[in-house]
């Protein structure tokens, strides 16, 4: 597809940037003719060399400015933030098994993280009078599933809340935040994981996938997203044709959620 470079001249930071939404996010907006940054812990199985790669692990205090450092310092400036990052690595088992250390490191990765970004790139960006940041929440942050990702889905709604109050203070200003939440997404760890399951149970793939649904409540679509379809959206978001949103949260999830 045509994006008419849409946004050339544009620099753009994508954190967790190296697979799924993250990747796909970043060769979207690649398209569109944006200079793009990606951050991860590791480096991509596949460098691509129109990618600018930065290690960084921002679950820590210290690498955001880090990440800042090398940014402003390699290009002077960055116009889009995608806070992308977001991970989920606590037991099953509901609250009792849930430690003061797996609260922590999931509320650092997932809403701590963004925030410090924030408040390393948001200067010049309001220097300038313009900008825009995204941040990538998950549908958890309204429907929270307990058994093992309650720190995951608090930490999600706490990034929400956040985003629509950062958005009351900088949109006058000129920079736009927003927040997307996908549903299910259909990555390769997601692969993995459907794997995982059906070998336990016994069953087959597409049976797992049933399975993971039915925890959601059901998915109307009848399947999760495509990286490529949450990239869409994101897209949109970045471009000049979406100069009146701001502070919003918008929803991708197959028609998941089942309230208003």
């Amino acid at each position: 597809m045509n994006y008419s470079n849409e946004l050339a001249g544009k620099i753009a930071l994508v954190t967790g940037g190296t697979k799924g939404a993250g990747q796909a996010i970043a060769q979207r907006l690649k398209l569109a003719g944006a200079t793009v940054i990606i951050t991860a812990r590791n480096q991509p199985h596949q460098p691509d060399p129109d990618l600018h790669f930065i290690t960084a692990d921002l679950s820590l205090r210290e690498a955001a400015n880090e990440v800042a450092r090398q940014v402003l310092s390699r290009y002077g400036r960055l116009h889009i933030l995608i806070n992308n990052l977001g991970a989920s690595e606590t037991p099953g088992g509901g609250f009792a098994v849930l430690t003061d250390e797996h609260w922590e490191s999931t509320i650092s990765t997932n809403l701590l993280a963004p925030v410090r970004l924030d408040r390393a790139f948001l200067p010049q960006m309001l220097e300038r009078g313009s900008g825009v940041i995204i941040h990538i929440a998950s549908i958890q942050g309204r429907l929270p599933l307990y058994d093992a990702t309650l720190p995951y889905a608090a930490a999600k709604a706490g990034l929400i809340n956040y985003s629509k109050g950062l958005a009351k203070e900088v949109t006058a200003k000129g920079v736009r935040v927003l927040t997307v939440s996908p549903g299910w997404i259909n990555t390769d760890n997601t692969k993995h994981f459907l794997e995982r399951i059906a070998q336990s149970a016994n069953s087959t793939i597409e049976e797992a996938r049933q399975s993971v649904m039915n925890a959601l409540g059901g998915i109307p679509a009848g399947r999760p997203a495509e990286p490529a379809e949450v990239a869409e959206l994101v897209g949109f978001l970045t471009s000049p044709r979406a100069g009146y949103l701001s502070g919003s949260d918008f929803v991708i999830d197959g028609g998941t959620i089942p309230t208003i």
